[in-house]
């Protein structure tokens, strides 16, 4: 059974930062690749940032660029998301994802893996 577990959320103040954690377990994503979403109250769910199999390529939505940074290390099936100069609109609840396909993926569709999430809560 596969199974990802997410980490690494709470109250933050506005300027701050938090580090979210993945734990995948049940299979391994050295070759598929990662995502974060999230969802905020009464919004859909939303593409944050993806990375590839290998680590090299990673994609951002433009509201997080140049906050939040996505890394993964294969070796413990571990994926994380650094997200600095938090803002009162990044607050949501974050989910970990895992796709079946090597090369970065956008779409809520092309990942067949979910944690729970981990809610992000900020404060202004």
């Amino acid at each position: 059974q596969v199974q990802l577990v997410e980490s690494g959320g709470g109250l933050a103040q506005a300027g701050s930062s938090l580090r979210l954690s993945c734990v995948a377990s049940g299979r391994t994503f050295s070759n598929a690749a990662m995502g974060w979403f999230r969802q905020a109250p009464g919004k859909d769910r939303e593409f944050v940032a993806s990375i590839g199999g290998s680590g090299d390529t990673t994609l951002y939505a433009d509201s997080v660029k140049g906050r939040f940074t996505i890394s993964r290390d294969n070796a413990k099936n571990t994926l994380s998301l650094q997200m600095n100069s938090l803002k009162p609109e990044d607050t949501a609840v974050y989910y970990c994802a895992g796709s079946l396909y090597y090369t970065i993926v956008t779409m809520r569709s092309a990942y067949q893996y979910w944690g729970q999430g981990t809610q992000v809560t900020v404060s202004s």
